[in-house]
């Protein structure tokens, strides 16, 4: 498979994935318990998050997320990126930006 088509599989992985989230925060929001949008921290932006995250998503970290999410050991670099995405990804949807 090229670089392109692994490229492509990752990318559509990780939406995947994403909407997996969404989907998922959706079902168990009842709308009583609904906490609001989370603050951002100091100097984070909405945009700011999303460029780290399009970054992430062009060195193809989405799919060490899903190798991490199935079981499978990665280096210490590579668990470091994964789990820096998902934080993001928390962050980006914890905070509504989303919408």
């Amino acid at each position: 498979m090229s670089g392109n088509g692994r490229r492509a599989r990752a990318f559509g992985g990780a939406i995947a994935g994403t909407i997996a989230v969404l989907l998922a925060g959706c079902a168990g929001n009842t709308g009583s318990g609904d906490p609001g949008p989370q603050s951002l921290s100091g100097g984070e932006t909405c945009q700011s998050i999303r460029s780290n995250l399009n970054r992430l998503d062009r060195e193809g970290v989405p799919s060490l997320v899903e190798q991490q999410n199935s079981g499978k050991k990665l280096g210490a670099a590579q668990k470091a990126k994964a789990d820096l995405y998902n934080q993001l990804l928390d962050k980006y949807l914890g905070a509504r930006c989303h919408v």
